[in-house]
């Protein structure tokens, strides 16, 4: 809940530590759009099961891995010491329209994975970004993990709304 309306929020990054005095913290960031950190951007901080606080950028910048971010709000490190290991999130209104064949990782964490042939893989838990290709971690019924790779030689459908994904399963992929 956010003011008064019921609106999901999805996560964009992890404050990791605070920089320097002025307020500023350090963020290990967890979506692919470096414009959710643009100044006036509006973002919420959410510290275990509070409510969330909603925190306008005022500054951003990187430095090594790291985006730093300062906000409107809080002027000194006492300010936003507390807001170690909080998630930063944006709202449902905010997220950006994406083309064909992207999706959000929410869209597809969840999803059962299938072969072509029907056979039930087991479902998406989370999603690795090593680099070139998306990563899916795919928790099958005996509770191993079984790693795909986001390609086209791979993944042949997405079904969202089903929350479907069928792959073409290569030799050596899953052994």
């Amino acid at each position: 809940m956010i003011g008064d309306t019921m609106e999901k929020l999805f996560e964009v990054g992890k404050i990791v530590n605070t920089h320097g005095v002025k307020g500023e913290v350090r963020v290990i960031r967890t979506t692919d759009f470096e414009e959710r950190f643009t100044p006036g951007n509006v973002l919420y901080i959410v510290k275990g099961k509070q409510h969330p606080i909603s925190v306008t950028v005022k500054n951003h910048r990187i430095h090594k891995q790291f985006d730093l971010l300062t906000f409107e709000e809080y002027k000194r490190i006492d300010e936003v010491e507390s807001f170690k290991g909080c998630m930063l999130k944006v709202s449902e209104s905010d997220l950006t329209p994406l083309s064909k064949g992207e999706y959000y990782y929410h869209e597809i964490i969840g999803c059962t994975v299938e072969t072509e042939e029907g056979n039930t893989l087991g479902v998406i838990t989370s999603i690795l970004s090593p680099g070139a290709n998306d990563v899916w971690i795919v928790q099958t019924e005996d509770q191993k993990e079984v790693l795909i790779p986001y390609i086209n030689d791979v993944v042949k459908y997405v079904d969202i709304e089903q929350k479907l994904v069928k792959i073409h399963l290569m030799e050596g992929l899953i052994d």
